[in-house]
């Protein structure tokens, strides 16, 4: 199993109480220490203001971060789980990928969904198509960046979107482009979409929906004559990982404090991420078991969420030596 971990960007309020000043570089801390620890990747999410409430904590900017990130590493893949497709010209986003990995010698991996936060594109003035529509636009989108990572002037006229001749120089260091993961588990749209042009694809839930997805996405290669097996399935979990059940607490609880003030009731918001569906706390025994169960339906790559790594890297630490060999067997 492949394991990548999230750099904290703001989003999920995890740079709560860090002055501005500080922020980069407490990011940029994570991005090397995961490094060191030996994750295959750092990710980061897109979106432009804090879940779950909208405050005037940061968000910084995902693509930015990518080339920043990129500049500051040498080893660990950059992506992003996942960019939002309406939020950027496709065209133009295959040039500011192509440049990025250009910029990291080859590590961009270019994670791509149809969007969901209503509030969000509306706040930043996005119109917010209904479903069919933003899962159209993300299937025209794709087929145009991989033409601009591959043809020397790409040309393409959809029902969403219309290139002319463009040019993308430089070209990805890639063959072919980064690697296209295709977020989302939308079975009549967004699967089939991955089934014909995903080399990953990313699902969230219990162990039950990671399997029906799977067969829904087995069944859409079928339908298009591609074999499934060439498809890494991944999912992402939120960790905290103590060396007992009190460590666990005690971690958990001191987030909650860090979030008082700026969402309502922190102590149930905590619960409900990391001891509910998308959790992974405990113990190390505990983060194994709840991961690898994933592993014995398929998933090949963890996206692991350490909450309070811009203050401590404990849990960080203590996943990559305890929980991280054992997951790599799987």
């Amino acid at each position: 199993m492949q394991i990548g971990t999230f750099v904290p960007q703001g989003w999920r309020l995890d740079l709560a109480g860090i002055e501005t000043d500080a922020q980069w570089q407490t990011m940029k801390r994570v991005a090397w220490q995961a490094e060191q620890l030996g994750f295959d990747s750092i990710w980061v999410y897109d979106h432009f203001h804090t879940v779950p409430v909208a405050t005037q904590e940061p968000t910084y900017e995902a693509w930015t971060l990518m080339a920043a990130l990129a500049a500051v590493t040498d080893r660990v893949r950059l992506g992003q789980m996942c960019t939002c497709n309406g939020y950027r010209p496709p065209a133009y986003l295959a040039k500011v990928a192509a440049s990025i990995d250009a910029i990291s010698d080859g590590r961009l991996e270019m994670g791509i969904g149809g969007g969901w936060y209503e509030e969000e594109y509306l706040a930043y003035g996005y119109p917010f198509p209904k479903p069919s529509v933003r899962l159209g636009e993300l299937d025209e989108a794709v087929q145009i960046m991989k033409r601009m990572w591959t043809e020397d002037e790409a040309s393409f006229e959809g029902k969403h979107y219309t290139i002319d001749k463009a040019i993308c120089r430089p070209r990805p260091i890639q063959a072919g482009g980064p690697p296209m993961w295709i977020a989302g588990g939308g079975e009549q749209l967004t699967l089939r979409t991955a089934a014909r042009y995903a080399d990953y694809t990313n699902f969230v839930g219990t162990t039950d929906v990671f399997r029906h997805k799977s067969e829904v996405l087995a069944n859409h290669c079928a339908d298009v004559g591609r074999d499934f097996d060439e498809i890494t399935r991944s999912s992402n979990f939120n960790v905290v990982v103590g060396e007992s059940s009190s460590d666990v607490r005690a971690k958990l609880d001191a987030m909650a404090d860090r979030i008082t003030g700026l969402v309502d009731d922190p102590a149930a918001l905590i619960e409900r991420v990391f001891q509910g569906v998308g959790g992974a706390s405990g113990t190390p025994e505990q983060v194994i078991d709840a991961i690898s169960a994933f592993g014995d339906h398929g998933m090949e790559y963890a996206i692991v969420y350490f909450p309070d790594v811009a203050f401590d890297p404990g849990s960080m630490e203590l996943f990559a030596s305890d929980v991280m060999p054992a997951l790599r067997t799987v």
